[in-house]
């Protein structure tokens, strides 16, 4: 009796043993994703820091050949509509050239409220760089994304805070970045883009 006894509670312990290890590695699989350590991107090498809580992803174009670079960073806090994917800035570079700058805010964009210079439709936005603040008229991409502007770009790169208020379908709401100690000269060698403060309205 004892010793059924006994090989019962090793047994129960060697499960629940194998479940805790388990859901430890779940738990440092998905710490690993959050962190960026993983690439989201096909094509992409996994992404390593570019300095601050920014990363940087590496691929090459499988026709031409070329070197592409992204830089990510993640904001402090999320929206209403999904509360388990932080909006995101993102800078696409190819052959040491920047190609756009994107705000991907993780939920489905409201219609744009008005026209580009070419027409284009766009969203306007409220952004704060340090302590000034401008409206900004960014190109609305299939209702997901807003292609940001250079000058914004270049602001952002070596801002403290760096904020985005935006409509949504639920209102007005405000992505919150600290995008203080990105690798500059590494920005400078991968996309050609140098910071440079904006002035104030």
């Amino acid at each position: 009796m004892h010793d059924w006894l006994l090989n019962s509670t090793r047994k129960r312990w060697t499960s629940v043993t194998k479940i805790c290890g388990s859901l430890l590695a779940l738990l440092s699989l998905a710490s690993f994703a959050q962190n960026g350590a993983m690439s989201p991107y096909q094509g992409e090498q996994d992404g390593v820091s570019a300095g601050g809580n920014w990363m940087q992803f590496q691929s090459e174009d499988k026709m031409t050949g070329a070197h592409k670079v992204r830089f990510e960073l993640l904001s402090n806090n999320y929206f209403r509509e999904d509360p388990s994917y932080k909006p995101r800035v993102e800078l696409f570079c190819e052959s040491g050239k920047l190609k756009f700058a994107n705000f991907n805010p993780g939920i489905r964009l409201p219609p744009p409220n008005r026209p580009g210079f070419w027409g284009q439709p766009q969203l306007e936005v409220e952004v704060r760089i340090d302590d000034t603040h401008n409206y900004h008229g960014w190109n609305w991409v299939r209702d997901q994304f807003l292609s940001m502007d250079k000058g914004t770009a270049r602001g952002m790169i070596q801002a403290q805070i760096f904020n985005i208020a935006m409509p949504t379908r639920s209102g007005r709401q405000i992505a919150e970045f600290s995008p203080a100690g990105l690798d500059l000269d590494q920005v400078r060698k991968e996309c050609d883009l140098t910071p440079k403060k904006p002035s104030k309205d």
